[in-house]
């Protein structure tokens, strides 16, 4: 899956494998190692084909690559011999299958093909050198980062079940689109060296903002902290109104959210794969 001898190392490097620890700390063993495998699979999608010089910058090539990997996902065709990441696809699904209820299996499903759509709407703005509007962004931002699909693993991995009128319950829906943002908005944050590099950081909140509000980095770097400041404070205020209806099973999902934000960041500040792309003299916030 992994396209270079490169990759690999980085990957290794990078200590990856300390993300969905640290971001599902709760869970069983046999789920974490599932989950885990899941968020390896969308690194490896992501670097290796989504990013990728053949693929990253052409919005067909990635529209064509996607109707096997949705048949996938349905069960109505198997991958071919060679499409590695749609036989991985088809190992994560099986076993997810084995550990869900049918209406769970769905929404991880549903997750996970809006983030393969979205996939295209990067590609079309590599391909013709765009940074999109901050509007646009936010909304897309929560379905590029495949932030839902791991969001619909909380439970599954928990052993335990939300039922339909409680997943779609908007306080449910609320705070998982504020954890959400703060997840992506703090990736943005701290990838933002890694991808002046490699992307000239086109999908990221601070370079949306720096352009299209004609901001200093410093400024933007600034007003994403104010951004998340607010959601943290909203999420604080819907969590309270949540607490008075909500049974076990939605007060341990949101524990999750909790769990997946907190978790991102302190991964973030140890991994390579962020903060060594930053100056040597860069301060950065010590985890309270």
């Amino acid at each position: 899956m992994l396209p270079s001898a490169d990759s690999i190392d980085h990957f290794s490097r990078s200590e990856l494998g300390l993300l969905p620890a640290r971001t599902n700390p709760t869970v069983p063993r046999d789920s974490l190692r599932l989950i885990t495998d899941w968020y390896f699979w969308l690194w490896a999608f992501d670097d290796g084909f989504c990013e990728s010089e053949l693929t990253g910058h052409r919005a067909a090539a990635v529209a064509r690559a996607l109707p096997s990997l949705l048949e996938g996902l349905d069960g109505d065709r198997g991958p071919e011999p060679g499409d590695v990441f749609g036989l991985a696809l088809k190992g994560l699904l099986d076993r997810i299958s084995a550990m869900a209820t049918p209406e769970q299996l769905d929404r991880w499903r549903s997750a996970v093909k809006e983030y393969l759509f979205a996939q295209i709407w990067e590609a079309a703005n590599r391909e013709v050198d765009l940074i999109p509007t901050p509007e646009d962004y936010l909304l897309m931002r929560r379905t590029t980062g495949a932030t839902y699909t791991c969001f619909a693993l909380i439970d599954i991995g928990g052993g335990y079940r939300i039922e339909t009128e409680d997943w779609y319950h908007p306080d449910v829906r609320a705070l998982s689109d504020l954890a959400c943002d703060l997840v992506g908005w703090d990736n943005d944050l701290l990838s933002y060296a890694k991808e002046r590099r490699t992307d000239k950081a086109r999908h990221n909140l601070v370079t949306v903002l720096a352009t299209h509000k004609s901001l200093s980095l410093q400024d933007a770097l600034l007003e994403v902290a104010r951004m998340h400041d607010e959601a943290i404070a909203a999420f604080v205020d819907r969590r309270a109104a949540m607490e008075r209806w909500a049974p076990p099973p939605v007060l341990d999902y949101v524990r999750g959210l909790e769990h997946w934000v907190r978790g991102h960041i302190e991964f973030s500040f140890g991994s390579a794969r962020f903060v060594h792309a930053w100056p040597d003299d860069t301060r950065w916030p010590q985890a309270v």
